[in-house]
């Protein structure tokens, strides 16, 4: 069952320029963190990847997950599991949003333009089950 973010962890993790650590399991059982953007959604979390890299492959084979958000002292921690959204179409445009949220409306358009539509894209939604709060988050 998936944890519905309460108010103040969500405005926390929409705060600008937040990025998260994502860690997942390798095929060998050792942990693998990745600095990555995301999106909030009401449960959890959206992030995407360029196809191939290593922590998707990760979640495809054993979606579990760990996703920390941090500010000084202050931080969020998810813990659930991973689901693959399989949507080419979507996937652009979430990394889209993504570019949006992180770069100047001119630089995010150069990459959404240059970079990101000539590649293989993929979305997994990152469902909480558990969240953990550290601080005020203020």
């Amino acid at each position: 069952m998936a944890t519905v973010l309460e108010q103040r962890v969500r405005r926390f993790l929409e705060a600008p320029g937040r990025h998260a650590v994502l860690a997942t399991i390798n095929q060998d059982g050792t942990p693998l963190q990745a600095v990555v953007w995301y999106l909030v959604e009401d449960d959890g979390v959206l992030v995407n990847s360029l196809h191939g890299r290593r922590w998707p492959e990760n979640l495809r084979r054993d979606a579990r997950y760990s996703l920390t958000v941090e500010n000084g002292l202050d931080y969020v921690a998810l813990r659930g599991e991973a689901e693959l959204l399989d949507d080419a179409d979507a996937a652009q445009e979430d990394i889209a949003a993504m570019a949006r949220r992180y770069h100047s409306p001119e630089d995010a358009e150069q990459r959404i333009e240059s970079i990101f539509r000539q590649q293989r894209r993929e979305s997994f939604r990152l469902r909480a089950r558990t969240v953990t709060v550290h601080g005020e988050l203020g």
